[in-house]
């Protein structure tokens, strides 16, 4: 008898412990609250290391249809409303624009976002590389920002893939 009530118990111990692991390897490193050229609040961007994996979350919403440019850029300023302020790509190899671009592609360049007919979208993406090599370009003197442009990204043109004018920006802080 006694060793059927210890039995739920050690698994339940060990269940919570497996549970304590993994949300242990889940670290929220840096996030941003983005913003369009009007000031309004339309997402957020989350950079976290799942396991070693360093991912970056983004939730939109309030943007028109269809896949938009996102990108990580130099200067973490967001100056409405053409967000110049953020300057170019995040680049620290010195490499060109875009993953079919022979001689690309450099640590800005990401995925487009893909937003729905209601105007919201979500993307998660894989950054390359571990914290300890991507933090020191992310938070630097000048910071980053997340940059979300009018168009799809071509993932080829240099410098930043004919994505158009940019239409949303957060500047990524320390989580």
């Amino acid at each position: 008898m006694r060793l059927r009530s210890i039995m739920p118990l050690s698994a339940a111990l060990l269940a919570s412990a497996g549970c304590a692991t993994t949300a242990a390897t889940n670290h929220e490193l840096a996030r941003a609250s983005i913003a369009d050229a009007s000031g309004r609040a339309i997402g957020s961007a989350l950079i976290s290391d799942r396991a070693g994996i360093v991912t970056l979350t983004v939730q939109v919403t309030g943007l028109k249809p269809g896949p938009h440019g996102i990108h990580l850029h130099a200067v973490g300023q967001c100056v409405a409303p053409t967000f110049a302020s953020a300057g170019g790509h995040l680049n620290p190899g010195m490499h060109q624009h875009g993953v079919q671009n022979p001689a690309g592609s450099h640590l800005g360049d990401l995925p487009n976002i893909a937003v729905a007919a209601d105007g919201a979208g979500a993307a998660t993406i894989m950054l390359p590389g571990q914290w300890a090599e991507l933090s020191p370009h992310i938070f630097d003197t000048d910071g980053t920002a997340v940059v979300i442009h009018a168009g799809p990204d071509d993932y080829r043109s240099d410098p930043a893939g004919n994505s158009g004018g940019r239409i949303a920006c957060g500047v990524l802080s320390p989580a």
